[in-house]
């Protein structure tokens, strides 16, 4: 620890000066407090990150402040008894860059209680590759078969498939044994779609719903990204007892439908909290990522692999609509 005196870190303010967000030296006292202090091997590129790092959304709840919603690497001093030196860790979400300082940092401090161990069948280039995006899709599928989701019930379909949770969520679920449906507005990624694992993909452009509260039931589930008038659509849509696991809202907060879905043919609406969820939770969710849930296409999903004095470029073209698959920031 003693050896560790300035490290890099993209610091993002906003002053007097105006927001912006840039390459900074810093030291371990100008980092969040927190029982684990890791040296960052790999973070990623989340829409979220974009918009903290532009300013476009209102991400940040202080300043200055690291960015990065996500962190993996190696732990270097721990107070908390479950980590030692040497630890190979991961964290997502859980207030980093948003209450606390994130992960675009060589060093990063970190909660034990949020500190999840790397589980075997993992590296720590796998993890980010995952990432946020990767955790929200599984957790997304971790709930809906807690809810008693099987694949002998019929195809899930994805919307907002050409992003990083929707593209993740449909290796996974191809990976777990379901047929794996796709819904986005880039016609021209159709095929990487379906070279991830999409059995159909389906244009929003072209869709309709129809007009009464249920409409003909067309699939056992969803993972919703979209919000608004997409899940409510959804709604109409779902065979009976099937769950749709709301976890975005590219489209709108709103949702205007009835109750009609929920109490006729018993479909369940799962929000999916993905930055509050409880350790034990995380923990066995990333062991069914390490393990069965693993996705096969891992490579294909990183389409990008950047360094910390790169991401400035890389968020102005994710929220341009540019990106595809998932960005790896690689700290070394």
């Amino acid at each position: 620890m003693s050896s560790i005196e300035s490290f890099r870190a993209l610091r993002i303010h906003n002053d007097a000066k105006g927001y912006r967000a840039g390459l900074e030296t810093v030291s371990l006292d100008d980092l969040s407090p927190g029982e684990v202090v890791i040296k960052s091997a790999y973070s990623s590129v989340n829409y979220k990150d974009a918009l903290a790092g532009t300013g476009k959304g209102k991400i940040l709840r202080q300043y200055p402040m690291n960015g990065g919603i996500d962190v993996a690497g190696y732990v270097v001093a721990s107070s908390d008894p479950g980590f030692k030196e040497g630890d190979a860790v991961l964290c997502t979400g859980s207030g980093l860059s948003e209450t606390r300082d994130g992960g675009y940092s060589e060093y990063v401090r970190l909660p034990a209680q949020w500190t999840v161990p790397l589980p075997a069948g993992l590296t720590l280039r796998e993890s980010m590759i995952l990432g946020t995006a990767g955790f929200t899709a599984a957790l997304s599928l971790y709930r809906m078969e807690q809810n008693e989701q099987h694949p002998d019930q019929g195809p899930i379909v994805v919307t907002g498939a050409s992003g990083g949770v929707g593209s993740l969520a449909l290796a996974i679920l191809t990976q777990a044994g379901y047929e794996a449906h796709a819904i986005t507005g880039k016609i021209e990624q159709f095929d990487w779609l379906m070279s991830l694992g999409a059995k159909q993909c389906i244009s929003r452009h072209e869709l309709y719903w129809g007009q009464r509260p249920l409409e003909t039931s067309r699939w056992a589930g969803a993972i919703d990204n979209v919000g608004s008038e997409m899940l409510a659509g959804l709604t109409r849509v779902i065979h009976p007892y099937g769950n749709i696991a709301s976890c975005g809202l590219a489209g709108g907060h709103d949702l205007a439908t009835t109750v009609m879905p929920f109490i006729i043919r018993g479909v369940s609406l799962l929000g999916i909290a993905s930055s509050g969820t409880a350790r034990a939770t995380r923990e066995r969710v990333w062991e069914r990522l390490a393990g069965e849930w693993k996705p096969s296409q891992l490579d294909a999903i990183c389409t990008r692999e950047v360094g910390l004095d790169q991401l400035s470029g890389v968020f102005d073209t994710m929220l341009a609509g540019g990106s595809l698959g998932r960005t790896l920031v690689n700290m070394a």
